[in-house]
């Protein structure tokens, strides 16, 4: 993975865009390299986004592969981007190893759907939700560990009320609700919470109860799907599922693979209590963590 600070995600999709490119042109990737003057392998990790490449070249490339005015524009603007400082740099080692790929995908997703069997959605706890999960995942965490945790995502869950923020559709397991996460009023607080949010514009939660009928979910576990703007010339990143797991996320982009994954979620969003009746289930449940 690239290094704490700068996004890996516009990078990624400039390499793949240029690839796109090249390839449409039919133009090889020894061809293109003899072209640039440059090594092949050059080209390679510009194109798989292991490596930087300048607004200047990139313009050049463009010119060569044929692209017109304004995908050679976006692309431009895309490289200058790729070098901009992230969000998430002032939180060092609290970010952990790769997840910086998910905070930029998820910072560039117009719409996420997210389905959860286990915890609250990252994007919807709460801060003592937040320590109460970094105190039982990492005992050993210092009182400043945890808080910069928080903090983290905290800034995280900044795109829900951003200048741009993604639709979001949540599916939570009723049992979500029922795992206690600290003390009762942990939990009270993190559901009212979620009805709140649940009434914000582009924000929609279903919950799914124990006694629904088995659904895709079930087979599944929890992931979160990503989509992306509409691409420039055809060109842009893919729609991305992510997992994850004790020891690290993994990614599917690959098409076949996301339709698995889209498909499963709207099979769990049509099992899934609708918005209202789900609004009702959280609100009940928080008064009963309320009153013990």
């Amino acid at each position: 993975m690239s290094g704490k600070g700068v996004s890996t995600v516009p990078r990624r999709q400039l390499g793949r865009s240029l690839r796109q490119l090249r390839e449409r042109a039919g133009v090889t990737l020894r061809d293109a390299s003899q072209r640039f003057e440059w090594s092949e392998t050059k080209t390679w990790r510009i194109e798989t986004g292991k490596t930087p490449v300048r607004a200047l070249d990139v313009q050049m490339m463009c010119g060569v592969y044929g692209a017109d005015e304004a995908v050679a524009t976006a692309l431009t603007e895309m490289a200058r981007e790729a070098k901009a400082p992230s969000w998430w740099q002032t939180f060092g080692d609290t970010v952990p190893v790769g997840f910086d790929v998910f905070a930029g995908l998820e910072s560039a997703a117009t719409r996420i759907d997210t389905y959860e069997s286990d915890v609250m959605p990252g994007l919807l706890q709460t801060p003592d939700y937040v320590r109460a999960i970094v105190r039982t995942r990492l005992p050993d965490a210092t009182p400043e560990d945890v808080e910069s945790r928080v903090r983290f995502r905290t800034a995280r869950q900044a795109i829900l009320t951003g200048n741009r923020p993604p639709v979001l559709r949540a599916v939570l397991s009723e049992t979500v609700l029922r795992r206690p996460m600290g003390e009762g009023p942990v939990m009270a607080t993190q559901l009212a919470h979620l009805v709140y949010v649940a009434g914000l514009p582009g924000i929609s939660i279903r919950v799914m109860t124990l006694a629904a009928a088995v659904h895709p979910g079930t087979f599944a576990g929890a992931f979160v799907v990503m989509h992306f703007p509409s691409p420039t010339g055809g060109i842009g990143e893919p729609t991305t599922v992510y997992g994850d797991t004790y020891t690290g996320g993994y990614y599917h982009d690959k098409e076949a693979e996301v339709a698995q994954y889209t498909q499963a979620f709207e099979g769990i969003w049509s099992t899934a209590q609708d918005e209202d009746t789900s609004r009702g289930v959280l609100a009940d449940t928080a008064r009963s963590y309320q009153s013990g």
